[in-house]
């Protein structure tokens, strides 16, 4: 099992460390191979995903991503900005299907916004479709506008766009999700404005009428939107195109308490993989140790679960968190003063303290607060 381990710029170095020494306790033979991404690679190598580290990952059977970006590579040239690393990997492996799952832990339910009634319990699915939408549609550009309410200003533009083929195969991993949860499918759409996301609720129901067992309902972004708000745990599996859920699962994260909880999957069609946290790098707290890094541990997690084929280890990763968690262990984004609801006492721990207990808890060792 060859996993090829990217931890990239800020914080992707201290939490992908955590990730990697929970994965070294398993008693499984992995040969995990790191390799420079982002702006780190940039500064090592002018660009910011070299040749090298793009053969590692096709070699392999997973990636294990961290983070990239950092404000100072704002003002270089699109192609070379840390985040088009992580666009080149989706393109270079066939990722096409995103899993960003958001569970609220019942040690976590005061830490959300909302209130506990409206999110305890709470486990959605939301797949985002990778590879097209308005993100990766051509034409793009900037050009002098010749038609419009100002011909003759300058105008940038992108193209939206969806071919059968892609909204086929993202609505069959949807449903087949779903077979496997509770058989219910929202699929989320701008069908009353956009022509891409009406041919889009088209093909979604065609495909629907090959799984008579699961429930399939259709919903407007902006509904969606305020629902996960209002009434989150009515939905299960949401499927949508790239940028609906680029923005909804970041507000789904926003649910559970904190985004440093959320772990993602990114899949090809033979369950080749990335997986990384859905947060960013957060170049303003790195180095200070006190970064979550329990989304990049149940992305690993994932990780075995889906391209590893090894359930049972991700089962104990998953019950780990879940035993630190009850112990009171909180890093300073899901840390609260005073007692909670679900747990008598809570201590504040940093990065490190957080893969150690976790560590423990596999290895049946007593989590201690220090």
């Amino acid at each position: 099992m060859k996993i090829a381990v990217l931890p990239g710029d800020g914080i992707g170095t201290e939490i992908v460390a955590e990730a990697v020494k929970v994965l070294n306790v398993l008693d499984l033979q992995f040969e995990m191979e790191s390799a420079l991404v982002g702006g780190a690679a940039y500064e090592a190598h002018g660009h910011p995903l070299p040749e090298a580290t793009l053969k590692l990952a096709k070699e392999a059977d997973a990636v294990l991503f961290g983070a990239v970006g950092d404000w100072k590579y704002d003002k270089l040239d699109r192609p070379l900005r840390p985040e088009q690393a992580i666009l080149g990997l989706r393109k270079n492996l066939g990722l096409f299907a995103n899993f960003r799952p958001a569970i609220c832990y019942e040690q976590l339910v005061d830490a959300s916004s909302l209130k506990p009634e409206l999110i305890s319990g709470l486990d959605i699915l939301i797949i985002r479709e990778l590879t097209g939408d308005i993100y990766f549609g051509a034409p793009r550009g900037r050009r002098t506008a010749v038609d419009g309410h100002f011909p003759g200003a300058e105008e940038a533009f992108d193209t939206m766009r969806y071919s059968r083929p892609e909204i086929e195969r993202i609505a069959h991993v949807a449903f087949q999700a779903a077979r496997k949860r509770s058989k219910r499918v929202t699929s989320v759409d701008k069908a009353n404005v956009l022509e891409t996301f009406q041919f889009w609720k088209d093909v979604v129901t065609e495909v629907g009428k090959e799984y008579p067992d699961v429930e399939l309902d259709h919903m407007y972004v902006d509904n969606a939107a305020m629902q996960l708000v209002r009434a989150p745990k009515k939905f299960d599996v949401v499927v949508t195109g790239n940028m609906f859920g680029d923005i909804l699962s970041d507000e789904a994260a926003m649910l559970t308490g904190s985004i440093g909880m959320l772990p993602s999957a990114s899949l090809n069609s033979s369950n080749q993989g990335l997986y990384e946290p859905s947060h960013g790098s957060a170049p303003d707290i790195a180095g200070k140790g006190i970064a979550n890094p329990l989304a990049t541990i149940l992305s690993a997690a994932m990780m075995l679960r889906f391209s590893l084929n090894q359930a049972q280890a991700a089962d104990r990763i998953e019950s780990a968190v879940k035993d630190v968690l009850a112990s009171g262990l909180r890093t300073a984004d899901i840390y609260s003063d005073g007692k909670s609801s679900t747990t008598p006492a809570v201590v504040k721990v940093g990065t490190r303290e957080m893969g150690d207990a976790v560590v423990a808890a596999i290895t049946t060792k007593k989590i201690t607060k220090s």
